[in-house]
C-alpha cells in the first residue's frame, strides 16, 4: 500500500493571506513536526511508500524530510499551481492513484495517534473512510452520511434525512480500482477548468456512481484527532488534543478518550 499526502496549500485559513508562514505540515508538537509524526507512523504500519504533493514553500518541507531521515521512503511531486484548489494537488498524484496499488489518502494537517491509521488499514472494506460521530458544528467539516449502515452522501453542504452524520478526518483507504476512478474524476474537473475546488467533489462523484456499499466506513469516534485549519484549531491542538494523542500513542486503550475535550 502506498500513501498519498497533500501538503501543497498555503494555509490561508490558519495564517491569513500572507506567504511568510511555514507549511502546516511543519507545525511542531513537543519538538516534532507533523511531518515527522506522519513518517514515523506510516513506516511503523508497513506502508510501502509515502508520496507527497508539495507546492507552497516546498523547499522547507524537503529540508525537513532530509532532517528526519525519510530517505527513499518519501517521494515528492511538485504542484506549481498550488494557489489553485486541492483538486489540482490530487490530480498531480494521478499516476500513483492509477498505479494498481492500494492507496492510503491523507491530508497533511491532521494530528492523530497511530491507532487511527491502524484502524483504517485493518478495516475489512477495500475502500474505507474514517468516520467520527463527534462532528463539529458549522459548515466546514466534511460530512459522511449513513443510512441503513451504508454511506449515502459525502461533502460539506448536505441535505436530507440520515440515520447518522459524522465527520471525515481526511483519511481514506482506496482499492486500486477506486483510486484509479478518483484520478479520472479529478482529471475531469481540471480539464473543465474547475481548479479552485476541493477534492471531495471528485471523490463524491465516484462514490455516487458506485454500487451501494462500495465505500465502507470505520467508526473512530473517541479516538483523539484534529485537523488544523483555523487559529482556534491550533490552540485546541496544542492545549487539548496533543496530550490526548500522546497518551493514546503510549496506551493502546487511549482510543476511549474523548476526542474534543
Amino acid at each position: 500500500m502506498k500513501a498519498v499526502m497533500l501538503a501543497a496549500g498555503l494555509g490561508t485559513r490558519l495564517y491569513g493571506n500572507g506567504e511568510d508562514q511555514p507549511p502546516k505540515v511543519l507545525l511542531r508538537f513537543e519538538n516534532k513536526t507533523l511531518l515527522e509524526r506522519h513518517v514515523e507512523i506510516l513506516r511503523a504500519l508497513g506502508i510501502e511508500e509515502l508520496v507527497m504533493v508539495l507546492g507552497y514553500r516546498h523547499d522547507e518541507i524537503e529540508a525537513e524530510l532530509r532532517a528526519v531521515g525519510a530517505g527513499d521512503f518519501v517521494r515528492t511531486y511538485f504542484n506549481p499551481d498550488f494557489h489553485d484548489g486541492p483538486v489540482v494537488s490530487l490530480w498531480t498524484a494521478r499516476d500513483v492513484l492509477k498505479s494498481g496499488s492500494d492507496v492510503l489518502f491523507m491530508d497533511a494537517d491532521v494530528l492523530y495517534p497511530p491507532l487511527l491509521l491502524e484502524r483504517l488499514i485493518a478495516a475489512s472494506d477495500p475502500t474505507c473512510l474514517l468516520f467520527d460521530r463527534g462532528i463539529d458544528a458549522g459548515e466546514d467539516p466534511v460530512r459522511i452520511c449513513i443510512r441503513d449502515d451504508r454511506i449515502v452522501d459525502f461533502g460539506k453542504m448536505i441535505e436530507g434525512d440520515f440515520d447518522v452524520i459524522g465527520e471525515w478526518p481526511g483519511f481514506m483507504k482506496m482499492s486500486p480500482a477506486i483510486a484509479g476512478r478518483i484520478a479520472d474524476a479529478t482529471a475531469r474537473y481540471v480539464q473543465a477548468g474547475k481548479v479552485k475546488l476541493a477534492y471531495e467533489p471528485a471523490m463524491r462523484d465516484v462514490m455516487m456512481d458506485s454500487p451501494p456499499g462500495t465505500f465502507g466506513f470505520e467508526d473512530i469516534t473517541g479516538v483523539p484527532w484534529i485537523e488544523i485549519d483555523f487559529p482556534g484549531d491550533l490552540i485546541r491542538a496544542q492545549q487539548i488534543i496533543y496530550p490526548q494523542v500522546a497518551a493514546a500513542a503510549t496506551d493502546r486503550d487511549g482510543g476511549s478518550k474523548a476526542r474534543r475535550g
